[in-house]
């Protein structure tokens, strides 16, 4: 089992196959990291979606609007939300996007990153600096790369809970 450092900056997220543990990087990017523990803290991230996952790139979640599959979910709307809270001002840093690394998902707008991320199967370097990195998989990534790929995917594969570590 991966070593904990940091309980409070560390995200346990419950997958079908079993726990992927992410180290938060507050440091780096306080804003969204508070923001990830926040909404975890509050259970809006459980039983939402993985709305877009490609392979060979990333796979997506978070919308905990329109992706939470227990309640009133419409596939089709998945991804298309975020949450109650303000959106987030964009934290760019020199961290590169590699594999397992964590992202901030938004729209064109630099500052319209939200509740949505997504987590890099590959390096994906063409997204530095324009992409805040928050987070990386310490353990686990084994049940991230098998999550069910798709633009939604028919069966989409959920976020089955997520937690501080702090808490858990």
């Amino acid at each position: 089992m991966a070593e904990i450092k940091d309980p409070e900056n560390t995200i346990l997220l419950e997958l079908k196959d079993g726990t992927v543990t992410i180290e938060l990087l507050p440091d780096v990017a306080p804003g969204h990291c508070e923001r990830m523990k926040e909404l975890a803290r509050e259970g809006a991230y459980d039983n939402v979606c993985f709305h877009r996952v490609i392979d060979g790139f990333m796979a997506q979640t978070g919308d905990v609007e329109h992706g939470d599959m227990e309640d009133g979910f419409n596939l089709g709307r998945a991804g298309t939300g975020g949450s109650d809270k303000p959106n987030l001002k964009a934290e760019f840093s020199k961290l590169p996007h590699d594999r397992g690394t964590i992202g901030a998902a938004r729209s064109q707008m630099p500052d319209s990153a939200n509740s949505q991320f997504f987590i890099n199967f590959k390096d994906n370097h063409f997204l530095n600096g324009q992409y805040t990195v928050y987070g990386r998989v310490i353990e686990g990534m084994e049940h991230v790369d098998a999550i069910t790929r798709g633009e939604p995917p028919a069966n989409p594969d959920r976020m089955v809970s997520m937690k501080v570590a702090a808490d858990a």
